[in-house]
């Protein structure tokens, strides 16, 4: 059986709902980032991690949504099998990996870009990732204007995109307000039976 190992409130949130989307059986182990569990798996000790019953594993986030989609094409989560559509997908995986998720480590984590050790050195770096955020979420609400999904149908980007939509909602000044394409997608993904019940899983993280 498949085993993802997530850790709440992670970017394995889209790996978690994409299992679910496919139907197939599958194991999900809470894990606590950096941990030697956790390491024993994956050396870095991070989310996510996809381990097969042959003992195979993968780690990052686009890499394993794309073996998914690609392991279950019955499931319809390419975003398409054309040489462009494929362009696309691998597009946009890279956009939410390099672009949206980076902007966000210097919100969560300050401390990492500034020998400054004061309170107000760590609040400039957190306002500029917050800065350097939104112009990818504004990147992101230019392409969804007239589309219902990141690609053309519901596909792994959108629950790529899903756990990172959340942190702007949470952690930007104003959250979404100024985005209103990508709530939509983010209420959308958000009634969707599914990715409701991998966030209960989740605690709701």
């Amino acid at each position: 059986m498949t085993t993802v190992y997530y850790s709440p409130g992670a970017c394995s949130l889209a790996v978690h709902i994409v299992l679910e989307w496919i139907g197939a059986p599958y194991e999900a182990v809470k894990s606590k980032i950096g941990s030697e569990e956790l390491k024993a798996v994956n050396p870095n000790g991070s989310v996510p991690v996809l381990k097969e019953d042959d003992g195979w594993v993968l780690t990052q986030a686009g890499a394993i949504l794309d073996y998914l989609a690609h392991k279950h094409p019955e499931a319809g989560l390419t975003g398409g099998d054309s040489l462009r559509a494929k362009a696309e997908a691998h597009r946009w995986s890279s956009f939410f990996t390099s672009d949206m998720h980076a902007a966000f480590w210097p919100v969560f984590m300050p401390f990492r870009y500034t020998t400054d050790e004061s309170a107000e050195a760590r609040a400039k770096v957190k306002a500029a990732g917050q800065e350097i955020a939104r112009k990818q979420f504004a990147a992101l609400n230019a392409h969804l204007a007239g589309r219902e999904w990141i690609l053309d149908g519901r596909s792994v980007i959108d629950a790529y995109a899903f756990p990172m939509i959340r942190w702007g909602q949470a952690m930007l000044p104003g959250g979404l307000a100024d985005f209103p394409e990508v709530q939509r997608l983010h209420d959308k993904l958000a009634a969707d039976p599914a990715v409701q019940k991998v966030l209960a899983r989740e605690g709701g993280k």
